[in-house]
């Protein structure tokens, strides 16, 4: 096991690849009485399409998602269960790029992390479990077709990427996961689920050896490196299409505005994009901005607003969405000022107050355990070293910041994805809502 100083946040990381792939990262904290383990595989929706034993195969949409929620079913009961007996607190998640199990105990963590490693490399799965879960998951995908949240944001994918399959649904749709069987999960699960395609990262007051010596008694001896994925080829720099439109149960149009960003290549340089593609964000349209402050007064935005950055392989964009009485003209404002900036230049005192806020935020989520397990699994991934970032962020200019806004912020990049209110016509020439015969506006509506 080797041991790095971060002198610059005051951290120190044991990293250990063992025989089998596994890559562990552990954070000791002793100062704290918790402690919390995070267990990653590379593994996410978008992961429809690989190669294994030299043969691609094709699985449907929702499967990453599936196998998740099956996991925790052993043969002898539940493993939530029995981490929740031990006074842990479980839980797990499925993202586009990735899949993670984690828990957070204040006693009994070497047995808790036995349960966590062994439930998650040993599958089981019948038809009849499959069945059963298809029929709950089922329900939670109509539960998320109903969501205008999930909706308007799905809309914008679709219309920035034609083929990349981040546009698809994480959860998949009813008919894919019928699709499902037993067999589906537990191909999946031997591609992905070994060692050399996770890693194990935890943060607390724990020996770093020991969980080494723990990971080698309950893993398996061998892992896969190396597992070729499609992702659909490479796509064009313009959005697929300008705009997607959706009709359901809102009071207020509710929006999704997304570029399409260069795609982010493996190692130091995507953490430097993200770095880049969050000041970005923060320059032209973010809450201590000049443009927001215009926007907020007009109406066009609210307090439901968010932003960021996102990268994936193949892919990656600028977001911004919220409810907006206007979505139209809220892109056309972000793209008159994107254009500003890409002539003017963003002011330096600005600049000057946006990085030390970009930066500061960075070294407050270090405060959360959870942050730095995620981080630390993530950035593995990705080929970065996590505890670098202030010297990647301190090499970002306004110049960089600047190209990238002129770059990406252009109106081909650009996707507006709307899920306004059912009845409603929006005029885009007048910039006035039309409502049916005999339907009035909803008091404080368009």
């Amino acid at each position: 096991m080797v041991s790095k100083e971060y002198s610059c946040i005051g951290e120190t990381l044991h990293h250990a690849e063992l025989e089998n792939g596994l890559h562990i990262y552990v954070d000791v904290k002793p100062e704290f009485s918790k402690s919390f383990a995070f267990f990653a595989t590379n593994y996410g929706g978008m992961d429809m399409r690989f190669k294994l034993k030299g043969e691609w195969h094709d699985t449907p949409a929702g499967v990453a998602h599936f196998l998740e929620h099956k996991m925790f079913d052993t043969k002898d009961g539940n493993a939530l269960q029995d981490l929740a007996a031990n006074g842990a607190s479980p839980n797990a998640f499925t993202s586009t790029a990735i899949t993670g199990y984690y828990f957070e105990s204040t006693e009994k963590f070497e047995e808790n992390l036995k349960i966590l490693l062994s439930f998650v490399s040993v599958p089981w799965f019948t038809k009849e479990s499959v069945d059963k879960e298809q029929g709950i998951i089922g329900q939670e995908i109509r539960m998320i077709e109903d969501d205008p949240e999930n909706q308007v944001f799905y809309g914008m994918l679709e219309a920035l990427y034609e083929h990349n399959p981040v546009r698809v649904s994480i959860a998949g749709t009813v008919e894919s996961i019928a699709e499902i069987t037993a067999e589906t999960l537990y191909a999946c699960h031997a591609a992905f689920y070994n060692p050399g395609n996770m890693t194990l990262c935890v943060a607390g007051n724990v020996d770093p050896r020991r969980v080494c010596e723990i990971a080698r008694e309950v893993l398996p001896k061998e892992g896969l490196r190396d597992i070729p994925r499609d992702y659909g080829g490479e796509e064009p720099e313009q959005a697929f299409r300008p705009e997607t439109v959706r009709e359901m149960a809102v009071s207020t149009p509710i929006f999704q505005l997304g570029w399409k960003a260069d795609p982010a290549p493996l190692g130091e340089e995507h953490m430097r994009r993200q770095f880049m593609g969050e000041l970005c964000c923060e320059a032209v349209f973010g809450t201590s901005t000049p443009l927001y402050a215009s926007l907020y007064s007009k109406g066009l935005v609210n307090n439901n607003f968010s932003y960021g950055y996102e990268a994936y392989p193949g892919c990656a964009m600028l977001t911004v969405g919220g409810e907006s009485r206007d979505p139209w003209a809220l892109r056309e404002a972000i793209a008159a000022e994107a254009a500003r900036i890409g002539r003017e230049g963003i002011g330096q005192e600005l600049w000057d107050r946006l990085k030390k806020a970009a930066y500061g935020g960075r070294v407050r989520a270090l405060n959360s355990f959870e942050n730095i397990c995620v981080g630390l699994a993530q950035s593995h991934f990705t080929g970065e070293e996590f505890f670098r970032f202030p010297e990647v962020f301190e090499g970002i200019s306004k110049s960089d910041v600047e190209d990238c806004v002129r770059r990406w912020m252009s109106p081909e990049r650009t996707a507006l994805s709307v899920v306004k209110p059912r009845g409603r016509r929006y005029d885009k020439d007048s910039g006035l809502s039309r409502f049916g015969a005999g339907v009035p506006p909803e008091p404080g509506g368009l």
